[in-house]
């Protein structure tokens, strides 16, 4: 089974976040790591920033562990870990953490995950806030200077994540 992608960003959020390379990205990929076997996942969470998760097995150390007793490095560190959120799949298959299991693949798997809405992070919807109170213009030309978290950053990291945990 090779890459799946789903498009979900409502009218609204386009309005609101403006242009960027988020209104061209998928809202949602699912691909399983060549190297490692793992399913993984990048979902953008409702601020505009991406979020990177892989899913771990029945029997792996890490299977049902809160994100902080994993060791892992990884984007901001990680900041998730559950089962798959299947109602939300069901409500909204495009922004849910949950995975359609491939012929032969596990349903029961153990997400672990990063955020790219940390400081420093551009989050398109968090950004559009901040126009809309005039905060943008305060802080133009100062050292704060977010950067976005594009599809091939946080798919980069992902992989990461995945070497790290097999």
């Amino acid at each position: 089974m090779g890459e799946q992608t789903w498009q979900d960003i409502t009218d609204e959020e386009r309005e609101l976040w403006g242009p960027g390379p988020w209104l061209e990205e998928p809202t949602k990929v699912q691909w399983i790591d060549a190297t490692t076997g793992f399913d993984c996942l990048i979902v953008r969470n409702r601020h505009g920033s991406l979020c990177g998760y892989v899913g771990v097995p029945p029997g792996h150390r890490a299977h049902g562990l809160d994100y902080s007793a994993v060791g892992a490095d990884c984007h901001g560190s990680l900041t998730f870990a559950d089962g798959c959120d299947e109602i939300g799949a069901v409500e909204r298959p495009g922004r849910a953490i949950c995975h359609v299991p491939a012929p032969g693949r596990p349903a029961d798997i153990w997400w672990l995950g990063f955020d790219c809405g940390h400081f420093m992070d551009l989050s398109p919807g968090l950004a559009a806030l901040e126009r809309e109170y005039g905060m943008s213009e305060m802080l133009r030309g100062t050292r704060f200077e977010p950067t976005y978290r594009d599809l091939a950053h946080v798919h980069g990291e992902v992989t990461a994540l995945a070497a790290q945990l097999a």
